[in-house]
């Protein structure tokens, strides 16, 4: 049975879709480490009108979090908000029982805020974009599991 494939691009893929290739690499993830405990993270900070100001997504799995997005409305920052959502990630991430915790940021970002959080940089990468540096940080969890 022959079929053909062909590429599509797509600048604004939908969430579903993003959804449906994120689901799959978990599957094969699953299948290949054995391990399944794999849950999203994700906190909101809202105002009283219930708009959101402030937020946090990321996931669990394999002892591991990994914080995935941050973000606090620009006139809000320097008030805390995202040390709070760091904190309570963290101590979610303790009572799903990861051992480490795993950000990235760019040069430009905020990796003086992530130092003073107790985490270190494990990788940086170059030019990625132009002119900036890609950092990895890292913090291992006394306590873990």
């Amino acid at each position: 049975m022959s079929r053909e494939f062909h590429l599509e691009f797509e600048e604004e893929p939908s969430p579903d879709q993003v959804r449906f290739l994120e689901d799959r690499l978990h599957e094969f993830n699953v299948k290949a480490s054995g391990i399944s405990d794999g849950r999203y993270l994700a906190i909101f900070v809202r105002g009283d009108d219930g708009a959101t100001v402030a937020g946090l997504f990321g996931h669990t799995w394999g002892g591991c979090c990994e914080i995935r997005l941050l973000w606090v409305n620009e006139e809000l920052r320097g008030r805390g908000l995202g040390r709070s959502l760091m904190e309570a990630a963290e101590a979610e991430a303790r009572r799903r029982g990861s051992r480490q915790i795993l950000v990235a940021t760019h040069s430009f970002q905020a990796p003086d805020f992530y130092r003073r959080l107790g985490f270190l940089p494990i990788v940086a990468v170059e030019d990625q974009p132009e002119g900036h540096q890609h950092l990895l940080f890292l913090k291992k969890l006394a306590g873990g599991a």
